[in-house]
């Protein structure tokens, strides 16, 4: 990778960690937070999302959007664990997309993209470039003992 592109891809990682940081941390840190008025207009697959609005299930989901978002933004920040941090981030906004997707509109002013088909795009980038070796901790984590003696999480690290 040239010296512009590792930039371009270091840039990338920490302004998107910087979003989903500060989108869920905003959340932990509102007593009051839900994400019940956000499930409650669904539009697609409703039976699913009727679920997820359920007493057991909701505070599990509550629970997953603010840290979810939070230890996304982390990840991507310090360059550790990029890649399945990124896969399971694609998920999220994949399960925030669908409940808005009226086809082929999603929202009230896009056609099929929106903002969650972009921050999908940029996390499978983030994940597919290795974007935690660009000046982040993996590549220093990969050369430690324990990611010798333990072949799998070396793998997990990219």
């Amino acid at each position: 990778m040239s010296k512009p592109q590792r930039v371009s891809v270091f840039i990338l990682r920490i302004v998107m960690g910087w979003l989903f940081f500060y989108a869920g941390i905003t959340k932990v840190l509102n007593a009051k937070f839900t994400a019940a008025g956000y499930i409650k207009g669904a539009l697609n697959f409703t039976d699913l999302y009727q679920w997820f609005l359920s007493p057991q299930v909701l505070p599990v989901i509550d629970f997953m959007v603010k840290w979810g978002l939070t230890f996304l933004g982390l990840s991507l920040i310090f360059g550790l664990f990029v890649r399945i941090s990124s896969y399971l981030g694609m998920l999220l906004m994949f399960l925030f997309y669908l409940p808005i997707l009226n086809f082929p509109l999603v929202g009230t002013h896009s056609y099929l993209v929106d903002d969650h088909i972009i921050y999908m795009a940029s996390l499978l980038v983030l994940a597919s470039f290795r974007a935690g070796h660009v000046w982040g901790l993996e590549k220093w984590c990969i050369n430690l003992p324990i990611c010798s003696k333990y072949p799998k999480l070396r793998a997990l690290l990219g």
